[in-house]
């Protein structure tokens, strides 16, 4: 039940990429307008992850679990039913808040339920289940946009959330904290301000300019994040010791998850506006096409549970993120004649690298928190993920569409209006919608139209692989990072913490 829940949580994202292209005509959705649809669900569910999982623990982690799956329930709900923008971004970010309480309730719950020897398995399993997640939310989206509306990928998730509190209330046994003390809400606050004002500026910053809005909320959250840190340093009781981040196994490990995954997300979003833009799969071909990737994480979950006791947790995450890094940069060769079989490497060893790193990586973060502080661990954990997963769609994103933008323009940018110009450089969706007008004009024709449409390929191909060198790049210092920060297995042995392995 702690898997199915968790299944549905990662859906929420990977099932609206493919369901992208028909929110987009049916809403009449601009760039800005898609981008937080999708990131409507991200700034809430980053920010309160911490907080959540703290009263999780004071009050009732399955109870947290319960509440959760409600209202993702109703956020699913009132998603299916809409038809603003306004409206069905509401609902995304309700759907956030019940993500946020769901996802550290999850991870502590299986830490507090299962023994420490068999508790490196059932995170494997965790983490398998959020990889499988990864290629059967575009999947089923792709499967239920056969026959229905947008609204339909929001309306699945109401089932598969009733089975899981059903199964929740059966299956699930009671946890809290035992002896915890007050819940420091002063600290909670300064870190649902400051991660939230840092997740809304990298969203907002990169992709619109870096306006009033974005500027604030980059100076809310620099100046946030020291006074959480002041202030948890002080506190008797406070929501995060922070004084862990100087346990080297632990700051290794949050590091390791977040450039993990800010490369990951990122590589997934443009992949698959390439399947399905340029490629021209609909929904459930673009689904059925990610299913390696699935395959891919269980095979390297099932890799890491027999290695990581015999070569350490240090071992296995350098080596998944390599390999990550190497996927990534693999990208880098797609041009405007890529085919699927040129994205099916990558996608895999992105897939074997999530199951070979982030089960041990969550395994010592888990590892560093005392059973009253349960939930604050996978609080911390899920955020640094949803963190580097939000900064490698934004970041990444962001240079996908100006080296678009630019590669466009070299091609394209004497021989269209200014206004269809504009409309063109949006976003590839954009651009192949004013070929299609084009190609009912009697002024353009079929053959301005194609011309118009291989630039856009080759504008979109182009700035895949740009943007791949660049997070290839950065995951590779990610990965030096790490190396430098986590002390060697006999090292950490001869300081007494088993986690470090």
């Amino acid at each position: 039940m702690l898997c199915l829940s968790l299944l549905i949580v990662v859906m929420a994202n990977t099932s609206l990429i493919v369901a992208a292209p028909d929110m987009t005509r049916d809403l009449d959705l601009s760039s800005s307008d898609l981008q937080w649809v999708v990131d409507g669900y991200t700034v809430p569910y980053a920010a309160l992850m911490l907080v959540l999982g703290a009263i999780g623990d004071k009050y009732s982690r399955r109870g947290a679990l319960l509440t959760g799956l409600v209202v993702f329930a109703g956020g699913s709900v009132m998603g299916s039913l809409v038809d603003r923008t306004e409206l069905v971004i509401a609902a995304r970010a309700l759907m956030g808040v019940g993500a946020a309480v769901v996802m550290p309730a999850t991870l502590s719950l299986l830490v507090a339920v299962f023994p420490r020897a068999e508790r490196a398995r059932a995170i494997t399993a965790w983490t398998a289940t959020s990889g499988l997640a990864i290629a059967v939310g575009p999947l089923v989206a792709g499967w239920l946009l056969e026959d229905h509306a947008w609204g339909s990928t929001f309306l699945i998730n109401v089932p598969v959330a009733v089975v899981a509190v059903v199964g929740a209330l059966v299956l699930v046994p009671s946890s809290k904290a035992q002896g915890m003390g007050r819940i420091d809400y002063v600290g909670g606050l300064l870190s649902i301000v400051s991660v939230g004002s840092l997740v809304y500026a990298t969203i907002e910053g990169p992709h619109f300019g870096w306006g009033a809005g974005p500027v604030t909320a980059a100076v809310v959250a620099g100046l946030g994040l020291p006074a959480f840190v002041a202030w948890e340093l002080r506190h008797p009781h406070p929501m995060l010791n922070v004084r862990k981040f100087r346990l080297r196994p632990f700051s290794g490990s949050l590091l390791a998850v977040l450039f993990f995954f800010f490369g990951t997300f990122g590589a997934l979003y443009y992949s698959t506006q390439f399947l399905q833009f340029v490629l021209g799969y609909d929904a459930l071909e673009t689904g059925v096409r990610l299913l390696p990737l699935a395959g891919a994480v269980f095979a390297g979950a099932a890799v890491t549970g027999r290695l990581t006791p015999r070569l350490g947790m240090k071992t296995m995450v350098v080596a998944g993120m390599a390999i990550g890094t190497a996927g990534v940069l693999l990208l880098t060769r797609i041009e405007q004649g890529s085919a699927y079989t040129d994205f099916l490497a990558p996608m895999m060893m992105l897939g074997f690298a999530i199951g070979l790193s982030v089960s041990p990586a969550t395994d010592t973060i888990m590892g560093s928190f005392p059973e009253d502080e349960l939930g604050v661990g996978g609080g911390a954990n899920d955020t640094a993920l949803e963190l580097g997963g939000s900064l490698g769609i934004a970041v990444l994103g962001s240079l996908l569409g100006t080296a678009y933008r630019d590669e466009l323009t070299d091609l394209a940018g004497g021989h269209l209006p200014a206004a269809a110009m504009d409309a063109a450089k949006d976003s590839v969706g954009g651009g192949l919608a004013v070929a299609e007008r084009i190609a009912q004009d009697p002024s353009g024709g079929p053959q301005q139209a194609q011309a118009l449409i291989d630039a856009v390929h080759r504008s979109f191909a182009h700035g895949v692989a740009t943007t791949s060198l660049t997070g290839g790049i950065i995951m590779a210092a990610g990965t030096l990072l790490f190396l430098a920060v986590l002390p060697g297995r006999r090292k950490a042995g001869r300081a007494g913490d088993p986690a470090a392995g």
